[in-house]
């Protein structure tokens, strides 16, 4: 019993072993568009056997990685090697947004761990910075715009009170003299003076 377990554990450590046989270096690419890209993929117990192939998924928790074979072409260059532990190195000339990913050797039936490559649009400091003042121009912009909105809004509302109070105003209390009937009294004002006199009337004694 204690051979068999053995047996399994050694087959297991095999495995284990073949599968981290093929390195890639490195693991991780950031660069800039335009850069020129190197992948290794070193084996030294698969040295000069069989052939190697490139994958290229968009992520990790992908699965069937072999679905996916990098499609070769000017740009992406593969190149067996007979270095001590180099087999294949994979160039990439003139990257673009679109060549990140993850890209995986392949020999005979091994699998590399993967090299993740990010690539990111080159950035002009002056044009960014010329834009980034332009965008706090547009930010002052509409607070201003807004500020005068409200401004408009609440002047049309004092507007609108101010008429509806003088609607209900109380109206002026009517002059003393008004409509008083100057013929009545006489043609000049000297003339009031003659019926401001009491008259005197007698008694009824005398």
């Amino acid at each position: 019993m204690c051979w068999i377990q053995a047996g399994w554990c050694m087959l297991v450590l095999i495995s284990v072993s073949a599968a981290l046989q093929i390195s890639q270096k490195p693991r991780f690419y950031g660069v800039k568009t335009g850069s020129n890209v190197k992948i290794f993929c070193e084996s030294k117990e698969q040295r000069g056997k069989g052939n190697v192939f490139w994958y290229k998924i968009d992520k990790y928790d992908e699965t069937d990685v072999d679905k996916y074979p990098l499609k070769m072409d000017e740009r992406f260059r593969p190149q067996n090697s007979s270095s001590k532990s180099v087999i294949s190195t994979l160039t990439i000339l003139n990257t673009r947004e679109e060549d990140t990913g993850v890209y995986f050797c392949k020999a005979d039936t091994t699998w590399g761990p993967g090299t993740e490559i990010r690539v990111v649009k080159h950035i002009d400091f002056n044009k960014a910075q010329h834009m980034s003042k332009l965008k706090d121009g547009l930010i002052i912009l509409q607070g201003l715009l807004l500020a005068v909105c409200i401004a408009a809004i609440l002047l049309r509302k004092h507007k609108q009170f101010e008429k509806s109070d003088s609607m209900y105003e109380e109206p002026e209390m009517d002059h003393i003299y008004e409509g008083l009937v100057i013929e009545t009294c006489g043609d000049l004002y000297e003339d009031l003076t003659l019926y401001s006199q009491p008259e005197i009337a007698e008694a009824p004694w005398e």
